[in-house]
């Protein structure tokens, strides 16, 4: 049993027909505990400074705790924020979706910090603390590199600083960002990534400093909640027109947390009007749907789809692709009350089994199981 966000108790069935598929997950959240966590990761002077000052961390808050989409209720530990604990993890996610893998998306924003050396500093501190807390443990999990992208010199020093560890697969960036993503000031980065065969990973959030919408600030949470689609179609537009897939013809971007829905409409609306305006970029040799299906994928929670399964299915098949959908929980945000609605459509087999595992697993390079190796 569990208990869904009204706080009613669900019942689960032993096993998800999902799992008649190998899973991976490709977003789950490893939150830190608490600023007190890093501490004994960050040199003398910044615990000097934290302890002397009014710093409390890079808080976004972009999910509120108390709004019902923030966390399963049942996945508060009794010692930290949702997402904390190992063992829960491990009896939510990992043995419950008995998962070949799963990926670990840190939110813990250091971009957010305006000392830039101090969130350098942290950064390393998280990174640490991953490889520490939950990638030496659990053989299951992958992470994300948390980096301070609002300084992409020193945010390729983090990369090259950790890009050695196997149980890193991408580089973790926030949707909501200083300047759109495709400029050449990210090209660092880039170059890093690339240079060490990993991803990019765009999450849900962010705090920059200014609005999340083109028009200026919302007035409720709700909206900001439902417009960040409109954040990761603007930075896909800047990868492409700004020319960092062409510079980059290895770079491999995943859109976490943002939905896909919109996805077929943006290739739509951007094909027609590249077509007619190909002169203003040319150095964009390809339809941009086609950079979209070459360099992007997308995690497929929270769904954001009518309920009618009709209507989801065409959306599928209009992207003309099986490879760009990876599956993922979110965990422990919660947009599904039960297994069975993580993915609510049913797919031909060798299409399931793709989003459930194979994309993910090509994606960020992954081998077979670990747990099914023995």
């Amino acid at each position: 049993m569990h208990a869904n966000p009204a706080g009613e108790k669900v019942p689960e069935s032993a096993k998800s027909p999902l799992t008649t598929y190998p899973v991976i997950d490709a977003d789950v959240h490893n939150e830190v505990p608490s600023l007190k966590t890093l501490l004994p990761y960050l040199p003398d002077h910044w615990r000097d400074y934290i302890s002397e000052s009014a710093f409390v961390g890079p808080d976004a808050n972009d999910y509120p705790k108390g709004a019902p989409t923030t966390a399963r209720a049942d996945s508060r530990p009794p010692d930290g924020p949702p997402g904390s604990d190992l063992g829960l993890v491990r009896e939510q996610v990992l043995d419950a979706w008995d998962v070949d893998f799963a990926i670990l998306t840190n939110a813990y924003w250091v971009q957010s910090i305006h000392l830039e050396d101090l969130a350098a500093d942290m950064a390393t501190a998280i990174n640490q603390w991953q490889v520490d807390a939950w990638l030496d443990p659990e053989p299951r999990l992958r992470a994300s590199l948390v980096v301070p992208s609002q300084n992409p010199l020193l945010a390729a020093r983090e990369i090259e600083r950790y890009a050695g560890h196997p149980g890193f697969v991408q580089v973790m960036m926030p949707v909501r960002s200083l300047i759109p993503y495709g400029k050449r000031y990210y090209d660092p980065i880039y170059e890093a990534a690339t240079k060490h065969g990993l991803a990019i990973g765009i999450h849900y959030g962010g705090a920059p400093g200014h609005s999340p919408t083109p028009t200026g600030w919302p007035s409720t949470y709700l909206e900001e909640y439902a417009g960040m689609a409109q954040v990761f179609q603007s930075q896909v537009m800047s990868l492409i027109f700004e020319g960092a897939f062409d510079r980059f013809p290895d770079l491999r971007v995943a859109l976490i947390e943002g939905g896909f829905t919109w996805m077929t409409a943006l290739m739509w609306r951007t094909d027609k009007e590249w077509k007619g305006l190909r002169h203003n970029t040319p150095w964009v040799k390809q339809p941009p749907s086609e950079y979209m299906r070459s360099h992007l994928r997308l995690t497929v929670q929270p769904v954001n789809a009518p309920p009618q399964q009709e209507f989801l299915l065409q959306i599928i098949e209009q992207l003309e692709s099986d490879d760009m959908l990876m599956f993922s929980t979110d965990y422990p945000h919660w947009h599904f009350d039960s297994n069975e609605e993580a993915w609510p459509v049913a797919l031909p087999q060798a299409t399931m089994a793709k989003v459930m595992a194979e994309n993910a697993r090509s994606f960020y390079r992954l081998p077979a199981s670990v747990k099914r190796a023995g």
